[in-house]
């Protein structure tokens, strides 16, 4: 981690499974399903290609009778496929009945999302609510009380703009409901705190859909509390436009100390691939210096001196190799995810960049040398020429793996 980035700032942490959050643990990768629960076969399919991708907590929905019988049978065959990730139960409007009804459920989830707005209505809110904290108790299991924009507590809203209007200066329609979100969140807290719940076993989040709106109700949330707080843009949306508002949004409030836990809710595209949330939020997190998960390509976006693709096809494939290797990679190796490697496309940056990187090439330019020069820990080590540059590069990174990152254990034997 970058040592110069603030620490997290809340104080308490939460216990979801083995994953710890918050109290100046790393930042967490979490991710969600999209499949039906009751269907354990794809259920299980997705939550194992999402843990395998990186995600550390899964969030599956548990919304009737089927899906919450599902649950435990879901969590024994991931066991059995050696799949330990965190299980969290996304309920609303009948979470309370559920966890009563299902205790082999509740058991076999690692943490329940709470959502205060839709938990119950008028008389039976409070009794709702507690019914889901007690149960969380029961258990042992932390909670997540997830206010969203979209389903905000009306009635907590009602309260706040009454408030407002007696104000000599009242404030925007916006920015009353943005205090509605964290007043929301940090009174159902107190709350749940007053039925019994630790404080540490409680995690915070209050989403919304637009940039400056997530980063002005986080900021105000985050001054307001201890408690592990989980960020994401809700309904971020698809493709480049969902990966660069959520990038925007959270990388201020992580710069700023902010967070504790990150989703990034993509709207996949038809028939897309799900883990790509996962690798969003840790290239997110990577790019930051919070935390490394693979190594990192450093590549030149080319120019008229680069009309060769040469060098964007050797940097797409060494950057896939260095992803696909990586659950091997990490079995064996110690601090392998912390390489840099630079693929450069002409002389101008090319041997400056790659003698930055721990492996760099810089590959010939329009009416350069056809000559490919490698740097290694910023040493020229060798020229390679002809027809197999890619093949000869990628045996270079594969030794430089062997001989750097090999496991304290094995230096030992060695």
């Amino acid at each position: 981690m970058d040592e110069s980035l603030p620490v997290r700032r809340a104080s308490l942490q939460a216990k979801v499974g083995h994953v710890a959050v918050g109290g100046g643990a790393p930042v967490v990768v979490q991710s969600m399903t999209n499949t039906d629960t009751a269907d354990v076969t794809a259920t299980v399919a997705q939550v194992r290609a999402l843990a395998d991708a990186g995600s550390e907590l899964v969030r599956i929905t548990v919304n009737n009778e089927e899906s919450a019988a599902a649950v435990p049978i879901i969590h024994e065959k991931l066991l059995a496929q050696n799949c330990g990730v965190p299980l969290v139960g996304d309920f609303h409007y009948n979470g309370h009945t559920l966890l009563n009804d299902y205790p082999e459920m509740a058991e076999a989830l690692a943490k329940y999302r709470i959502n205060p707005g839709n938990v119950g209505f008028a008389d039976k809110q409070d009794k709702q609510f507690a019914m889901m904290i007690e149960a969380a108790i029961k258990y042992n299991k932390p909670v997540r009380i997830g206010v969203n924009w979209g389903s905000l507590d009306q009635a907590m809203l009602a309260r706040v703009l009454d408030e407002n209007a007696k104000l000599a200066t009242p404030k925007s329609l916006n920015e009353v409901s943005r205090e509605a979100l964290v007043r929301s969140a940090v009174e159902s807290a107190s709350r749940a705190v007053e039925i019994g719940m630790r404080p540490e076993q409680i995690l915070l989040s209050c989403k919304v859909s637009r940039v400056q709106d997530l980063i002005a109700v986080y900021r105000e949330l985050g001054g307001r509390c201890n408690y592990a707080l989980h960020l994401g843009l809700t309904e971020a949306g698809m493709g480049s436009k969902g990966i660069v508002a959520s990038t925007a949004a959270l990388s201020v409030l992580l710069q700023e100390g902010i967070g504790d836990t990150i989703r990034i809710s993509l709207t996949p595209e038809p028939n897309g691939d799900r883990t790509k949330e996962v690798q969003v939020a840790q290239e997110i997190l990577q790019s930051m210096g919070l935390r490394s998960f693979t190594p990192q390509v450093t590549a030149c976006p080319g120019c008229g001196r680069t009309t060769s693709t040469v060098f964007q096809e050797l940097a797409d494939k060494i950057q896939t190799y260095l992803r696909n290797q990586m659950p091997v990679w990490k079995e064996k190796y110690s601090g392998v995810e912390t390489m840099n490697v630079a693929v450069m496309g002409c002389i101008v940056n090319g041997p400056g960049e790659s003698k930055h990187a721990n492996i760099g090439i810089s590959l010939p330019g329009t009416g350069e040398t056809p000559s490919a020069p490698v740097f290694v820990d910023g040493k020229k080590t060798v020229t390679l020429r002809g027809e197999n540059i890619a093949e000869e590069f990628q045996a270079i990174v594969d030794n430089y793996v062997k001989t750097t990152y090999a496991k304290t254990e094995n230096k030992h034997v060695a």
